[in-house]
């Protein structure tokens, strides 16, 4: 039966996120995103961040056998939108703690898992941080071209026979949380890097956990976004960075391509819902707006048709937007994850959709929008990123899907059917290099 009630749990659970986002967290944001040095403006969350910790937000993807939430993906859209109605890039603090340690979860041992994950979930300091380390400065989207070195990831990992260690080398670039609190690394960075420069990024790649101190791992920049300035995005240099054998994850050995869209399905539809929430902050805004202002008539403005008309319209896109986040998170939530076509759909359709929202407010609000004393500056500034973050929609997502439809046993009706559709890595490379053809 489709029932999109939410049960007693889920409304409390929806309850105690919005009084954190609304009580707790919009007040650290604003003082925030007022900062003009970067760097400055994330540190600056770091309080309101272990109170997200301590409440379970935090670590809240982790299994609860590791002392993580155990949360369903259906209620991490719960919590996240209610977050990314404050602010979506101190929300894409903790989305990130999920990008990096989800591939434990996925590919590591049980011994990675016991070791890194508890240690996750049981920060006393409740700072803990994971970094997802994937982009470059050269751009990543072509991560899984068929052609070696150096095209896709460039960073690699020579194998060092007498010591059993990976040494890497390499340049990183918008590495979310990759510097730490303390520049000096993420406690745990998960680092996808190149294992045989011979071979494309379909069979060259795994993933490496590298600990916060290790040495060779240096942050050499923080870069200055126009958006999302309560999250950090650091430019790392590995240089001769050594990583002990037992440190790559071993499902990831000759896969780190699937690793990498793996993890951005599994953040898609997280992206869609912060989207739907930042779509909502401007709805919400807007209306009152309407009902307060009377641009100088006799009347507020809620009583023309224009503006009723550009409201229905907003309207329209947070609730289908909502809805098809909420239909990838269950379509992940009953197939371990597995669910590349939906991942993408919402991930591309609510990060563009909320492009449109934001400005239609910003049209009916007026001049008036784009003063820094109103909300709607900064909502424009912060959906601005999502058509291009979190694996591009042009570069990754879309390309993503290409590689999935053009599979000769591609079912049009799976995911709206709630049937599994088998990802293969043959469905990667395509539009990567002139030819490619999935099998």
């Amino acid at each position: 039966m489709i029932d999109f009630t939410l049960t007693d749990e889920q409304k409390m659970l929806q309850a105690g996120a919005r009084q954190f986002a609304q009580n707790e967290l919009k007040p650290a944001i604003i003082k925030a995103d007022r900062l003009t040095d970067p760097w400055e403006s994330w540190v600056a969350t770091k309080e309101v961040y272990k109170r997200a910790y301590e409440l379970g937000y935090a670590m809240c993807m982790l299994p609860k056998e590791y002392g993580g939430g155990g949360a369903s993906n259906i209620d991490i859209q719960i919590v996240a939108e209610e977050l990314c109605a404050v602010d979506p890039g101190f929300a894409c603090t903790i989305l990130v703690n999920g990008l990096s340690m989800m591939p434990i979860v996925w590919y590591g041992s049980k011994e990675q898992k016991e070791k890194w994950l508890t240690m996750a979930t049981s920060d006393k300091n409740k700072t803990f941080l994971g970094g997802w380390i994937v982009s470059e400065p050269g751009g990543t989207a072509n991560f899984d071209s068929r052609k070696p070195h150096p095209a896709g990831i460039q960073v690699t990992a020579r194998y060092d026979k007498d010591t059993k260690e990976y040494v890497l080398n390499g340049r990183k670039m918008w590495n979310t949380n990759g510097c730490g609190w303390e520049k000096k690394g993420a406690d745990i960075n998960v680092v996808i890097a190149r294992i045989d420069n011979t071979v494309g990024g379909d069979k060259g790649l795994a993933a490496f956990i590298v600990p916060q101190g290790t040495p060779g791992y240096h942050v050499t920049g923080i870069l200055n976004t126009m958006g999302h300035r309560t999250t950090v995005q650091p430019e790392l240099l590995l240089e001769e960075c050594r990583i002990p054998e037992e440190n790559v994850l071993p499902g990831s050995i000759g896969n780190g391509d699937l690793v990498i869209t793996k993890a951005f399905t599994w953040s898609g539809p997280v992206a869609g819902i912060a989207a739907v929430g930042v779509m909502r902050a401007a709805f919400e805004f807007s209306l009152k707006w309407s009902h307060d202002y009377t641009a100088g008539s006799g009347d507020a403005i809620i009583n023309y048709q224009n503006v009723g008309y550009i409201l229905a319209n907003m309207k329209m896109k947070i609730e289908a937007a909502r809805y098809l986040s909420w239909k990838a998170a269950h379509y992940l939530d009953s197939h371990d994850c597995e669910g590349q076509e939906g991942g993408a759909l919402s991930k591309i359709y609510c990060g563009e959709l909320a492009v449109d929202a934001v400005n239609e407010a910003m049209r009916l609000v007026g001049i008036n929008s784009y003063l820094l004393d109103y909300p709607l500056e900064r909502h424009m500034r912060d959906v601005l990123c999502f058509p291009i973050y979190d694996a591009g929609n042009m570069g990754m997502q879309r390309r993503r899907l290409h590689g999935i439809m053009a599979d000769k046993d591609y079912n049009p009706l799976a995911f709206m059917d709630n049937l599994a559709i088998p990802f293969k890595k043959s469905m990667l490379g395509i539009d990567s290099e002139p030819g490619h053809k999935v099998k």
